[in-house]
């Protein structure tokens, strides 16, 4: 069996994220000599949190100059655990630090990567990677008889490892910081109560254009739309994505949510997420925007159109009501 690297960035208190543990418990389903390693400020933390994993070795690569993303000092520090390893599998959590350090080291290290992942197993006694194209549409498996190979995976496709934690020895490598160019002064980021992409959240709520129309009365009520959406993001915790039809006003002079960006969008030209349960509000539903809801469990819709796409089978529950109406009596109960 080939040695199984899985590479990790720590969090500001030193320990893994959810997404880490689902990269470890994918690198041990893969059954070969495992390897970890670390990098951020400090590693001690997290080769504890890890100990029942049963890894062979944990490196590390520590220090001030790693603990924020930046290209140059993550690919020096995952090149020189990777090296260090000599492990053939190499597998990483996509974040977005590894995405844009990775595909670099990989070149360094003359071997092979491939992104967005959302599977790994063993096909005929060698790792193969699962993996969407054109947009979610088709589903692929690869293997590769290049080494090093390294694979990022996507977040929430593999239950995350669950085990003891306990004491570990970890190795640490002296790495050489290299020259910067620039520096972390700072991280900003909205409140907490204002955040409306969450990854981890249950519950994916996304808002069509419809809310920006004119409704029963002729009118267009944009402002309030946006106080009932986000008064139910932060009670339910909920994450919030759009349709690209809504999110494209803003460039149309039309009336706009002004919590919602590009980086909201959901569907064929944005994100696929992966939320347990699923609401749409105001949605046309058609393949452009069900494609973005692939990999929802539960999907439930709101809409006046009886007939519209969610009806014909895209959605689980469809409720023929008014939003707005909807909106307003879910946070009632809410609160």
């Amino acid at each position: 069996m080939e040695t199984i690297l899985l590479l990790a960035h720590t969090e500001a208190d030193g320990t893994l994220a959810k997404a880490a543990l689902e990269a470890l418990a994918a690198a041990k389903s893969l059954g070969g000599e495992l390897h970890v390693g670390l990098v951020g400020v400090q590693a001690q933390p997290a080769a504890d949190q890890i100990a029942g994993a049963g890894a062979a070795r944990i490196l590390a690569v520590c220090g001030e100059p790693f603990a924020t993303a930046r290209y140059a000092t993550d690919a020096v520090a995952a090149e020189a655990l990777c090296r260090a390893s000599g492990a053939a599998v190499v597998m990483a959590p996509t974040t977005s630090r590894w995405s844009r350090a990775l595909p670099g080291v990989t070149f360094r290290l003359n071997g092979r990567v491939d992104t967005h992942a959302t599977a790994v197993s063993m096909v005929n006694g060698v790792p193969a990677v699962t993996r969407w194209f054109y947009r979610q549409r088709m589903e692929a498996v690869l293997t590769r008889s290049e080494r090093p190979w390294i694979i990022l995976l996507d977040a929430g496709c593999v239950a995350a490892w669950s085990g003891p934690a306990g004491s570990a020895a970890v190795e640490l490598l002296d790495v050489a910081t290299p020259e910067t160019r620039t520096s972390v002064v700072g991280t900003r980021a909205p409140e907490a109560g204002e955040q409306t992409i969450r990854p981890d959240a249950k519950l994916l709520f996304v808002a069509g254009a419809g809310w920006t129309k004119k409704q029963a009365d002729g009118a267009v009520h944009a402002a309030e739309a946006e106080k009932l959406i986000l008064e139910f993001l932060r009670a339910a915790k909920a994450s919030l994505g759009g349709s690209k039809s809504l999110v494209d006003l803003s460039g149309e002079g039309e009336a706009v949510l002004h919590c919602m960006t590009h980086l909201n969008q959901i569907g064929q030209t944005g994100a696929t997420p992966r939320h347990p349960k699923g609401l749409s509000t105001c949605c046309h539903g058609e393949e452009p925007h069900a494609v973005g809801w692939r990999f929802i469990g539960e999907r439930r819709a709101i809409n006046l159109d009886a007939n519209c796409g969610w009806a014909r089978g895209k959605a689980d529950v469809v409720y023929v009501a008014d939003a707005f109406e909807v909106m307003k009596r879910l946070n009632e109960l809410m609160k």
